[in-house]
């Protein structure tokens, strides 16, 4: 059964598996000290720039636990959204890994903004009785959908660098913020003053498997030992690594996301001719989040597995993957059209 319900229900890219396979025809030297891993880090230089360093891990948590922990000392804090993955949905690893504090703070559709960021800092100065702030850490895109602009993420950068904060960026749907928008992944990172960002493509077409890119070297400069530490140097690291080679030289990540950003702006748009649904956020990625009726509901899931994130409100998210067809939108939206209205 197709599901609506995350980007990570879907399959692999059939030239990931490709690229899997072709590291499997020999031995090569374990701990990432293989030509595949070689490869696929110089891409990624290649792709953000010439000062960043690369290193791959297992999955999501894993990258936005240890990037964050090579940033941070226990005494300091983190100032993120109150809405973020790291504290809603990580089971306090950034806390537990780290020992330092999370200063979050209220969002307006996912995203929090440099005034906000600023009064927080400033709220937190007490000498040596409160946490002291050391890094804000956003999603791109945002636990919403939504996308943070050129201009938004600037301005976080200007707050930081005036305050000499770190800039971490939570970029499990980087991909797809960067297809929303037209840049460059370089440009919404690198170029507006981001320290160190997680880089995902479990969601987009991998099998699994993140980059920590760092664009310190002053940062990256012993997070080998923090990878070891942290569980996350995988021994046959080929064959993680060998999936960013094609994700990155055939631009996958670029048409994976930008296909699944286009389902669900198809959807929405067929969701949409119905009033008795509304949208809660605008519908900028491929993440689509509503008040759906019981009714609808019951139809639209008969067919499509998705989250039901508030039995009460029928709060919904639907989310649309790689490998979502034009037909299975279609299917959804008829199902969905076919319900009577409700007044």
């Amino acid at each position: 059964m197709r599901s609506f319900a995350s980007d990570n229900n879907s399959g692999i890219e059939a030239e990931i598996l490709a690229a899997i396979m072709a590291a499997n025809v020999a031995h090569a030297t374990p701990y990432g000290n293989d030509p595949y891993t070689e490869k696929a880090a110089e891409l990624l230089k290649q792709t953000f720039g010439k000062s960043s360093t690369a290193y791959f891990v297992n999955n999501g948590t894993a990258a936005n636990v240890l990037s964050l922990q090579a940033m941070v000392r226990s005494y300091n804090a983190i100032i993120c959204a109150n809405s973020a993955h790291i504290i809603v949905h990580e089971v306090g690893a950034v806390v537990n890994f780290s020992g330092c504090s999370i200063f979050a703070i209220p969002q307006q559709h996912g995203k929090i903004t440099a005034a906000a960021i600023e009064a927080r800092y400033l709220e937190s100065l007490q000498e040596r009785h409160n946490n002291k702030p050391n890094v804000v850490s956003i999603a791109q895109t945002t636990e919403c959908g939504t996308v943070y602009s050129i201009d938004e993420l600037s301005a976080i950068a200007a707050v930081c660098k005036k305050y000499k904060l770190l800039f971490h960026m939570d970029g499990c749907r980087l991909s797809n913020a960067a297809a929303a928008l037209n840049k460059s992944l370089k440009e919404i990172t690198a170029d507006v003053g981001v320290d160190v960002l997680t880089f995902g493509g479990t969601k987009n077409g991998l099998l699994f498997g993140e980059a920590i890119i760092f664009f310190r070297e002053d940062l990256a400069a012993d997070f080998g030992y923090i990878q070891k530490q942290g569980l996350q140097l995988n021994s046959k690291m080929r064959f993680l690594a060998a999936q960013f080679i094609p994700y990155i030289e055939k631009n996958i990540w670029l048409k994976n996301a930008g296909h699944a950003n286009l389902m669900c702006q198809r959807l929405a748009k067929g969701l949409a001719t119905r009033k008795d649904i509304k949208f809660v956020y605008p519908v900028e990625s491929n993440q689509l989040f509503a008040y759906f009726s019981k009714s609808i509901i019951r139809a639209t899931q008969a067919k499509f597995p998705y989250y039901i994130l508030d039995e009460k409100t029928n709060f919904i998210r639907v989310v649309t993957s790689f490998d979502t067809s034009e037909t299975e939108v279609d299917e959804f939206i008829n199902l969905a059209l076919a319900v009577k209205e409700s007044a």
